[in-house]
């Protein structure tokens, strides 16, 4: 286990590999281990680093730190505490805004952004994933499978308190209109039968900006890393592929994503 202090607070975290970083984000149910099979992946070209969030996993549980903004600055801190420059960001639901945070107070720090069921507005997200107990999450969202089970044995760690305060701010925050125009090549990944979080309208997506692209990996739900990690990474590696600047529509060419663009 590796942590670091920031602020006079431990941040945990873990890092595979060697080359460009890249740095995965967690979301609401669970911690930085559901990121392994993407990070053993992404670690043959890349330095992967997970980091626990705030309230989350073996970081931390510090209320005045919960809302999404002061999420993203302690990535800031971590980044520079670590010396690591430009990156690229994976993050799942919460760790998806964390990351679009990030890019609004921070756009130059960031090469590109995987932002995985990632809720575009308050409304996105159900009733029963903004109430619920972390216990009944795991139970609803989870496949009964040893992988999963293993991937999310850190969820019963989380500080409620970590999960309702930052859905109260993002509530409050329209912070896609904010980073849509920001020009951070965006790829906006969805598992089309997740029960908690909706995916965006035809609307929402003939609105999307030439530099933020859209694809569903069918047959997965709210863990798409897990559901189904060879598709999942799959897709991430193509991603990461890209020339830099690149916008993720180019993942249209390739016959293996054709048909799971909307």
């Amino acid at each position: 286990m590796s942590a670091i202090i920031l602020d006079g607070s431990i941040v945990h975290y873990e890092a595979l590999g060697r080359g460009r970083p890249i740095v995965f984000l967690h979301g609401w149910v669970g911690s930085w281990r559901y990121w392994i099979n993407a990070m053993q992946i992404a670690s043959t070209s890349f330095r992967a680093y997970a980091v626990d969030l705030f309230g989350f996993g073996d970081t931390t549980r510090d209320p005045l730190r919960y809302s999404i903004e002061r999420q993203a600055d302690i990535i800031n801190r971590f980044l520079e505490e670590m010396g690591i420059g430009k990156v690229a960001i994976v993050g799942h639901d919460l760790g998806a805004l964390v990351g679009f945070s990030f890019i609004k107070q921070w756009p130059h720090s960031v090469d590109r952004m995987m932002a995985v069921n990632c809720p575009l507005d308050y409304e996105a997200i159900t009733t029963r994933m903004r109430t619920a107990s972390m216990t009944e999450l795991v139970d609803w969202l989870a496949a009964r499978t040893p992988e999963a089970t293993s991937a999310l044995a850190d969820a019963s760690k989380t500080d409620p308190l970590a999960v309702s305060a930052s859905m109260k701010g993002f509530e409050s925050n329209n912070l896609f209109a904010d980073v849509r125009n920001l020009g951070v090549p965006s790829l906006l990944v969805y598992g089309p039968n997740d029960p908690a979080i909706l995916m965006p309208s035809q609307e929402k997506l003939d609105g999307l900006p030439n530099h933020m692209h859209q694809v569903n990996l069918e047959g997965t739900g709210h863990f798409p890393m897990i559901d189904n990690p060879n598709q999942f990474n799959r897709l991430m590696t193509d991603f990461l592929a890209l020339d830099s600047g690149a916008s993720p529509r180019e993942l249209q060419m390739k016959e293996e994503w054709k048909r799971r663009v909307r």
